[in-house]
This record gives C-alpha cells, sequence and structure tokens, in this order.
C-alpha cells in the first residue's frame, strides 16, 4: 500500500480505511505508513504537522487520524480542535507516557478524541512493536466510533497558547476529608452500620470513556451516599493525572487506587493503570485495593474482576452496575450475573456512545436492566440509590 500524500479523493466507492498519520518525526511517520500497508485494509496519508492535516482534511476525507500531540507550526491540541469544528472525525492521540503527556491526551479526550496510543519509550524503531497490535485494534474501533464534534474551544488553544491547559469547566472547591474509616467488628454480609457503606455503583468503561465519566460523575451531589468504583481500561501513567481532573471538576472525591484504602460512601475509587481493582475485607472494614491484572482477561482495569470483587461483599440489591461505552465485552458476564441476582444494571444507549461494543454485549446476555442515553444515566443512579426497593 503506498502512501497518499495529498489527492483528491475519488467519488467512487473505497471500502478501506483512510487513515491521515500526523506526526513531526519523520522516522515515526515511515514506521506508522509501515504498520498500517502491512494491514492491507488502510488508504494512507501523512501529514508533519497540524496545519499540513488541516490542509488535507477536505482533500483526503480521513476516516481516521492518528494525531501527535508536540509538533512544530501547530500542536495536536490546537489541530484538535480545528478538526472537530471544520470536520469531525476519529482522532486517535498519539502520547508520550509523561504527566505532561497525560494532561494533555486527558484534554484531547475532552476535546472530542476517541482513543489514544502512548508512544513507545526508547529507540522508535526498537519498541514500535510493542504497540502495533494495539494501535491496529485501536484505530479500526475509531473507525466504528460515533463522533461528536465540539466547538465550545474551536481556535482557543491558538489563541490562548499550546501549553495553557483550557478551562471551559470550572473546578470544583470542596472541603478536605480523611479517607480513613473508622475501625469497627465484623458486619454480617448484607447487613450494615453508619461505619458500612449500605450500597456500592461499579462502572465499567473503555473507549470513549473519559468523556462519559465527565459527563456523569460531576452530576453525583457531594453528599451522594454510597461509593463509586470504576474501571476505565487506561494505561498505568494516565490514571493518576485522570483521578485529579475528575477530583476537580466532581463534587465528591475522587482518588485512583494505588494503595489498599477504605470503602467509605461518597467517594469515586478509579482502578489504577496496570493492575485490576478489587474489594475485601480486613478487621471489620471493607477495602479497595488494586491487584496484579488477572491474566484470564483481556483488558484492564478489568470490569469483570471488580464486578466478582464486589459481589462477594454486598447483596445484589446494593448494587448499582453501569456500563458505558467501550471496545469488547469485559464485565458483561458479572453484571448479567449481577442483574440476574437481583441487582440493577444500565447499559449506554447505542445513541450516545462512541463504541457501542460493551454495552451492546451486556444487552445482548439480557443483563441490562436499563437501556439510556448517557445524560440520563446520573440522575437514574440517584433514583436507584433513594429508592432502593
Amino acid at each position: 500500500m503506498t502512501t497518499i500524500q495529498a489527492p483528491q479523493r475519488p467519488l467512487k466507492a473505497n471500502t478501506a480505511t483512510r487513515l491521515l498519520i500526523v506526526d513531526d518525526s519523520a522516522l515515526m511517520r515511515k514506521l506508522l505508513v509501515e504498520v498500517f500497508s502491512a494491514e492491507n485494509d488502510f488508504e494512507l496519508c501523512t501529514a508533519r504537522h497540524g496545519k499540513d492535516a488541516l490542509e488535507q482534511l477536505d482533500r483526503f476525507q480521513p476516516d481516521v487520524i492518528t494525531l501527535d500531540i508536540n509538533m512544530p507550526e501547530m500542536d495536536g491540541l490546537t489541530a484538535l480542535s480545528l478538526i472537530m469544528a471544520k470536520r469531525p472525525t476519529a482522532v486517535v492521540m498519539v502520547s508520550s507516557l509523561t504527566e505532561k503527556g497525560a494532561m494533555a491526551t486527558l484534554e484531547a479526550l475532552a476535546l472530542g478524541a476517541v482513543d489514544f496510543i502512548p508512544k513507545p519509550d526508547g529507540t522508535i524503531s526498537l519498541s514500535i512493536d510493542r504497540i502495533q497490535s494495539d494501535l491496529v485494534e485501536k484505530v479500526r474501533s475509531a473507525a466504528r466510533a460515533r463522533v461528536k464534534g465540539r466547538v465550545t474551544r474551536v481556535g482557543m488553544q491558538e489563541r490562548r497558547g499550546a501549553t495553557e491547559r483550557p478551562d471551559d469547566t470550572p473546578t470544583v472547591s470542596k472541603p478536605v476529608r480523611s479517607i480513613v474509616a473508622p475501625t469497627m467488628p465484623i458486619v454480617p454480609h448484607g447487613q450494615h452500620s453508619k461505619w458500612r457503606p449500605h450500597g456500592v455503583v461499579v462502572i465499567g468503561v473503555s473507549t470513549g470513556g473519559p468523556r462519559a465519566l465527565e459527563a456523569i460523575l460531576p452530576k453525583l451531589p457531594a453528599d451522594y451516599p454510597w461509593p463509586v468504583l470504576v474501571s476505565q481500561h487506561m494505561p498505568s501513567k494516565f490514571t493518576e493525572t485522570f483521578a485529579r481532573r475528575l477530583d476537580s471538576i466532581c463534587a465528591l472525591d475522587v482518588v485512583e487506587v494505588n494503595q489498599a484504602m477504605p470503602l467509605v460512601a461518597g467517594r469515586v475509587y478509579l482502578g489504577q493503570g496496570g493492575t485490576d481493582m478489587v474489594v475485601s475485607e480486613k478487621v471489620g472494614k471493607l477495602m479497595v485495593q488494586p491487584t496484579p491484572e488477572d491474566t484470564s482477561q483481556l483488558w484492564h482495569p478489568s470490569v469483570e474482576v471488580m464486578v466478582r470483587s464486589v459481589h462477594r461483599y454486598f447483596l445484589p440489591e446494593q448494587c448499582v452496575g453501569v456500563m458505558l461505552t467501550g471496545m469488547g465485552y469485559d464485565g458483561a458476564e458479572a453484571m448479567a450475573k449481577l442483574k440476574l441476582a437481583g441487582g440493577r444494571t444500565i447499559a449506554e444507549s447505542e445513541e450516545t456512545a462512541v463504541v457501542f461494543g460493551m454495552p451492546a454485549e451486556l444487552i445482548r446476555r439480557d443483563g441490562a436492566s436499563l437501556v439510556m442515553p448517557l445524560e440520563k444515566i446520573a440522575a437514574q443512579i440517584q433514583y436507584w440509590t433513594n429508592n432502593k426497593g
């Protein structure tokens, strides 16, 4: 498959996925072209920076764009905001494994990028093999994704400077709270005291998840009485930054589960990338903690592992399960069993899911009590919390 630089898109039908590769590194462009050329179902075009990409947006009309963040002429975030305003397109960001890279990547996801892939460390030509299969899978998934343009930040990065963090979402001022819960005697399964949560919400999400979570979690009030556990498929160096971002816009405290900690009401627990998150019991207290990735599961932090662990310590009627956008089927089996046993579950509807894989699988297994669009889910969670019957 040859690389196309800037042809006019033909009128005839073409079943190949049109992929625009945007990177200022000639070597990276070359390696990515080789990766996708070997797949035989991509038509390729390359761009050196954001301005180059915008010039080819109408001419090449890509189905998917891989977009580097740090580039001369026009950086990736500025280019992304303009792409989403001009011609919304599925974008997979290619970002560095640094805190700054993680912050920029999360900003890109908020601006409308579908997914991201961490740029390999070390010598690119030697390490590209480590991300090849994941990158191809994510680009293929992005080609099927539902993309919605976001115009509220059009040109904002260009006007304010690429290094300044956009701020159209206000931060939340919260009192500092201790995460240490009082020690109490063991409470039998299904019984409660004021020291033990009366219920729990579990959320599973993958591709498109950061935007979905930012649409749900800030709507939960500061006095929400249950803990919320979230397994978002994400690499290890990104979840800490994502937890801080969510904490800044949510009334509830949001923490990354990077060590064993008490499971207390009114807190959001985000599974740490590179681990699975489980609930356990120690000296009469419910705890949440990271564990090594379960090798029987394909995705991590694993939704399946999280939901199974919750089911061991809460009765089904004390659980609310939410399956959001994402490819694959992670958590569908455990949530379907939860619903069958008497729990309540929500599957995000196809109309709002970026990728309808995980919710669709839950529905296929008859595991969804309700199917609803993203904007209604927070209200339904609160309704079920307040009406336990």
